[in-house]
């Protein structure tokens, strides 16, 4: 017997979903039978993110593809879409690094027309992902800037990098929906959660314009050395807050 609504609802609040009423609406609107539909609620009951569960994500008003055991794009990381989105300007070269499923490029391309944005990322399912929300062949498997087409260099006036930030011994205290069902390689940021971001920031000056920008998300504490991180490479930073989104991003810019 398949569960009625109000079975749903139930079922949701007993396994923790705070908001089992709008949850058990989405799934209801992804579930083609009243079968799929119980499978969908255990698999949510069962701890797993509900964007895996329903496919896709809401970021900036798009609906995004999100494969299972590919990070989901956090809301907060809309703030630092919106600060590339005030520096870009159509034909702007843009690079969305670290990329997972994309969804900071997509919406930086949506929100500026003419944007020519390249992508890349690691972990091959996040970059079949990608692929999904982005044209195939702007989205790069492989190392940090590895992957990327070599003409790139000295071009890229948007360098936005969602880098892992967690310090390794944190991952064990993230909820269990990241720490179980996301890639720890899109999480982990070594020892002080700094150590991607170092590498992204020794290699940014060989591949940013003139006055190019490179944009991360970091946490409050994490603000000093992250300065320090990207001034040691020839990059002037400065920091955006926003208590709306509590989030933290570092803005460093190529000298021109």
């Amino acid at each position: 017997m398949s569960l009625s609504p109000p079975a749903v609802v139930a079922r949701l609040r007993a396994a923790g979903c705070v908001f089992a009423e709008d949850e058990a609406r989405l799934l209801a609107g992804a579930a083609r039978t009243p079968a799929a539909l119980d499978a969908l609620v255990e698999r949510r009951a069962a701890g797993e993110p509900l964007e895996h569960v329903l496919g896709w994500a809401e970021f900036r008003g798009l609906r995004v593809a999100v494969d299972a055991g590919v990070f989901v794009p956090r809301p907060r990381t809309e703030f630092l879409v919106e600060q590339a989105i005030a520096l870009a300007a159509p034909g702007t070269v843009a690079v969305d690094l670290c990329c997972g499923t994309g969804a900071l490029g997509a919406a930086l391309v949506a929100a500026v027309p003419g944007t020519e944005l390249h992508a890349a990322d690691l972990d091959p399912a996040a970059v079949a992902c990608a692929r999904r929300n982005l044209p195939a062949g702007r989205v790069h498997e492989g190392d940090l800037y590895e992957p990327l087409p070599p003409d790139l260099r000295g071009r890229i006036g948007l360098l936005l990098a969602n880098v892992p930030y967690v310090p390794t011994g944190e991952i064990g205290l993230l909820p269990a929906e990241a720490r179980l069902h996301e890639a720890r390689l899109a999480l982990d940021g070594g020892a002080d959660g700094l150590d991607v971001l170092r590498r992204v920031a020794a290699g940014a000056p060989g591949w940013l314009a003139p006055g190019g920008h490179l944009l991360f998300e970091t946490s409050d504490r994490q603000v000093p050395p992250a300065l320090e991180a990207v001034a040691r490479h020839g990059l002037a930073p400065r920091v955006a807050r926003s208590d709306e989104w509590a989030a933290t991003v570092i803005i460093a810019t190529h000298p021109r």
